[in-house]
């Protein structure tokens, strides 16, 4: 389980560092130039290793049993997330409502697992990185300051994020068994 929590850890700082040492990391960007970013992203794909490894390797203990009704909401769950990160990338009027859909999104992702899983290791990886989220979220706004919403999109606009919330989800519900070794069918 270390290594699961190291991975959420390491992952939690990397991300918030921009946020919360602006200053910090100004000096590094001059100082070591392009290669910041190729060490910012070695630093991700650690920590995802790390929270894979301590995934795999924790023997986890149940901590709650998830009520009957919890994999259709994870579903239902997922599939909001999934709108909001398309959305996150995407002009939509979604982004005059929520000042961060990533994250938000993100933050749903979290919660929905948590309620679809009851044991040690699914609380230390969906509770570590909803907290993240949730504090990114916050250092993000004290550090940018009132929010300026973009422009209004027509209302068409609302149908592309739903649309590539559609494929992803068909990719991830069949990928799930694969990747997580259970499957997200609600029954």
């Amino acid at each position: 389980m270390i290594w699961l929590a190291l991975g959420v850890l390491v992952w939690s700082a990397v991300h918030l560092f921009p946020c919360v040492a602006a200053p910090a990391r100004a000096r590094l960007v001059e100082r070591l130039g392009s290669p910041y970013q190729g060490l910012f992203a070695l630093a991700i794909v650690g920590s995802i290793v790390l929270m894979v490894i301590g995934w795999r390797s924790a023997v986890p203990s149940v901590l709650y049993t998830p009520p009957a009704w919890a994999r259709l909401a994870t579903n239902v769950g997922m599939f909001a997330a999934l709108v909001l990160f398309a959305a996150s990338a995407m002009p939509t009027n979604l982004k005059r409502v929520i000042r961060h859909p990533q994250l938000t999104g993100f933050t749903i992702w979290a919660a929905a697992h948590l309620l679809a899983n009851g044991d040690s290791r699914s609380i230390v990886l969906f509770g570590g990185l909803g907290a993240w989220a949730v504090v990114a979220i916050v250092a993000i706004n004290r550090r940018d300051g009132a929010w300026e919403k973009p422009a209004p999109q027509p209302p068409r606009a609302e149908w592309n994020p739903v649309l590539a919330a559609v494929v992803a989800f068909v990719l991830v519900y069949l990928a799930h068994p694969w990747i997580a070794g259970v499957s997200p069918a609600p029954y």
